[in-house]
């Protein structure tokens, strides 16, 4: 879709869905401080038991996910999955252009992805055995794994994109011929569709990374909890007497 409105600055001109991306940030960046430092352990608000829920929620993920102690990676994914989430319920404003409606915002956020990937597996097995892993089970596979990343990023951005354009073209078609009341489902349908593509886009972005930093552990067939010491042995089962 067109661009709503377009800057020129310096000679470059900026859409719409820039100025809209980061006025998104800034306010979620505001609400989250702001609610960090109202945090009680007692008579918790709704507000606060939301956020709680939330944050749970993505930590159980993540965690089922990657198969670990999920702590490391629950910043990057949850803040995907937040903002993707926002960005394509922005959809539901006529006069905004939801940032996830531009390829160029859905290739930043696949770029995000596709730098983690990397840096989480550097961090767990060091830039000699990260790079080995591109060359298992055999050398020969090199460039199907290189091709590999880069194929995956491309459908990160594109799925995520081609599903909220689809989406927000369709309710204008229908709204332009048919009126304000007929594209109401489809502006619910448009809700369900917004927050699945944000958690679509959150549990692949957990799967590149647990692919990344567990390669060892899948090749050796350990138990993650043997392969990571973050990760708390599991309890020791009773007998049951006979």
């Amino acid at each position: 879709m067109n661009p709503i409105f377009t800057v020129e600055l310096f000679g470059l001109v900026f859409a719409d869905t820039i100025f809209v991306s980061l006025g998104l940030t800034g306010l979620l960046a505001l609400l989250f401080v702001v609610s960090a430092r109202r945090l009680r352990t007692h008579d918790l608000s709704l507000w606060q038991a939301a956020l709680e829920t939330l944050s749970g929620w993505i930590e159980g993920t993540v965690g089922d996910l990657i198969d670990e102690d999920p702590t490391p990676y629950v910043p990057l994914i949850g803040t995907l999955i937040i903002f993707v989430a926002v960005s394509n319920l922005l959809s539901l404003i006529p006069v905004i252009r939801p940032p996830t409606a531009d390829l160029s915002t859905t290739v930043a956020l696949a770029l995000v992805v596709f730098g983690a990937v990397p840096y989480f597996g550097i961090r767990r097995h060091g830039l000699v055995g990260y790079l080995k892993t591109y060359i298992r089970p055999h050398p020969l596979l090199l460039p199907f794994n290189l091709i590999g990343e880069l194929t995956r990023t491309i459908s990160l951005a594109i799925r995520l994109f081609g599903n909220i354009m689809s989406g927000q073209m369709v309710g204008a078609i229908l709204l332009a011929i048919a009126g304000a009341l007929v594209p109401v489902p489809i502006m619910l349908l448009g809700i369900l569709t917004g927050l699945v593509q944000a958690y679509i886009f959150g549990v692949l972005a957990a799967v590149y990374i647990a692919a990344a930093v567990q390669v060892d552990t899948h090749r050796d067939g350990a138990a993650p909890s043997e392969k990571n010491p973050d990760r708390p042995p599991a309890p020791a089962q009773e007998s049951l007497p006979a």
